[in-house]
């Protein structure tokens, strides 16, 4: 149950570096935390893995997100969100609820730890 639970965060992480609408980092976390429950295995690939592989250390490091990161985090997503429910401006509930989607993660975005450049945790 935990590797197809990570199997299917890991998807949806990478499926979210295409499109903005989907955030990676949290889907990544998720896999990372499925895999350290199911799977040594999978856990030390993604560990390994060039692309994810900072981002599991870091997090399992520090448990806070780089100031950086967060900031181009949500600036991204905002723009996308924002452009896409502007789009849709025909399907008023569809752009609302990409709207309070884009405000639920920013909320919980916004809660986790920051970590300032160059620090180390909070």
């Amino acid at each position: 149950m935990w590797v197809t639970l990570g199997a299917t965060s890991l998807l949806l992480g990478i499926i979210g570096i295409f499109l903005p609408v989907l955030p990676t980092t949290p889907f990544v976390l998720l896999a990372a935390a499925c895999f350290a429950r199911g799977s040594e295995r999978f856990h030390g690939w993604l560990l390994e893995h060039p692309r994810f592989g900072p981002l599991v250390s870091d997090w399992q490091r520090h448990h806070s997100i780089p100031l950086r990161a967060k900031c181009l985090a949500l600036v991204m997503m905002w723009t996308s969100m924002g452009a896409t429910a502007w789009l849709m401006r025909a399907r008023p509930l569809a752009s609302a609820a990409l709207i309070a989607c884009a405000a639920a993660v920013s909320i919980w975005m916004l809660r986790l730890p920051t970590r300032p450049p160059g620090g180390h945790g909070n």
